[in-house]
């Protein structure tokens, strides 16, 4: 995709991407059970099950509630942060830092999409 070295121009081919293209960023690490019958990486969807890997919610697991694929954000039951009024407000989290523990595999064609890697 980024044919580019310099960082501001893969940092430009980001923002800029199209929805579709967008799609693909949102891949997640597979855990090493996962790993070792499907490979690295998967798509996140709604219904995975996740482990937060880095930040303030380290260690904590959850099934993915929400995607956002236009700010590259995933949203985990179980993560959230309080607001200034005390109400709890759900936390997105980037995908890179999420490992996938357990995968939805109700959808035919993302099986086939996993059995091909």
């Amino acid at each position: 995709m980024v044919t580019s070295s310099q960082p501001r121009k893969q940092r430009k081919f980001r923002y800029e991407a199209p929805q579709h293209v967008r799609s693909n960023f949102i891949n997640a690490r597979l855990s090493e059970e996962l790993s070792k019958k499907y490979g690295r990486t998967a798509r996140v969807i709604v219904g995975d099950t996740v482990k937060v890997m880095r930040g303030d919610a380290a260690g904590t697991e959850g099934k993915v509630r929400e995607i956002d694929v236009k700010r590259e954000k995933v949203v985990v039951e179980g993560v959230s942060v309080a607001r200034a009024d005390g109400k709890e407000e759900a936390r997105p989290i980037h995908p890179s830092n999420l490992m996938i523990t357990k995968l939805v595999l109700d959808d035919p064609k993302r099986v086939a999409s996993l059995e091909r890697k």
